[in-house]
């Protein structure tokens, strides 16, 4: 499908903001796209429109400063100078104030060249409305996707599991939709992975929604982008994309670990390697 042709599907999307403080976008297509495909249509579309528009506006420009260029070297062949600028003056027809030029047609052009550029600029604003919705909507839900909770804190990321597990280091398979739910424990964050064009606001008390299709394994960088104090530029997470036979054993490692941290055997162990410690009005008494 070309990147025009679904303007009228595109347009039947709207924005829902709950009462929980979730931001949730419905979408309503069947496509799937990736978020790189969705800003590379952008940027091709616009790139070819504004090309054509450039070529036919310095084309039609150069024409007339052709066409109605003054061929004085000629006439000062067999005419004074002097003789020549009170020529030109008397053949110049002014018009005069609220006189519409003659010979152009009544401003017909004027209205034709008006109309087809609103016509393309509000048909690029709702197409690229309707893209960027497909952008925060994400594709439908399917049971080919994981979701995972990402949490920002001054000066790092964590990123929780379904299971429970937490993680420095975002784990993900191969051609599968993750789906991040983006919040922070104490000042405005803004995370994103650049290689997968993502970007979302981390807001303390508040859940923003995002997707994204990583295509190709490798390990790639998640940051913060937005300024959050003295750490800022060390506030990053590395983001690996495996195969997905290979994230399913990882993952199910990881339920089995997860399950032991909590195991009563563990929380006791736990109690006896801390000792027997009381804490009373601000006093520390080891019995």
């Amino acid at each position: 499908m070309s990147p025009i042709s679904g303007i009228g599907g595109l347009i039947a999307r709207r924005l829902l903001i709950g009462s929980n403080g979730h931001i949730v976008h419905v979408l309503q297509t069947t496509d799937l796209k990736t978020m790189h495909d969705i800003f590379s249509n952008i940027f091709r579309v616009f790139l070819i429109l504004g090309t054509l528009v450039g070529v036919v506006v310095i084309s039609y420009m150069v024409y007339n400063a052709f066409k109605y260029r003054e061929n004085v070297d000629e006439q000062l062949e067999s005419e004074s100078y002097t003789e020549l600028e009170s020529k030109l003056e008397s053949d110049v027809d002014r018009p005069q104030l609220g006189e519409l030029p003659s010979g152009s047609g009544g401003g017909k052009k004027l209205g034709v060249s008006f109309f087809f550029s609103a016509v393309i600029v509000i048909s690029l604003i709702v197409w690229t409305y309707g893209l960027l919705m497909d952008v925060e909507g994400g594709p439908p839900d399917t049971a080919n996707q994981i979701e995972v909770k990402v949490v920002g804190q001054q000066f790092s990321w964590q990123f929780i599991y379904p299971n429970g597990h937490t993680s420095s280091t975002l784990r993900v398979p191969e051609g599968k939709t993750v789906r991040l739910s983006i919040t922070s424990r104490d000042v405005f964050h803004n995370f994103g992975i650049s290689a997968f064009d993502l970007k979302a606001d981390a807001i303390p008390g508040q859940t923003t929604d995002t997707w994204f299709q990583p295509q190709e394994t490798g390990t790639y960088q998640a940051k913060c982008f937005e300024l959050c104090g003295e750490g800022h530029s060390t506030m990053e997470s590395e983001v690996i994309v495996m195969k997905p036979d290979k994230f399913d054993k990882w993952y199910a490692g990881t339920k089995n670990s997860t399950q032991n941290k909590n195991s009563p055997t563990n929380t006791t162990a736990a109690s006896h390697a801390i000792g027997d410690v009381s804490v009373r009005a601000g006093t520390t008494v080891v019995r």
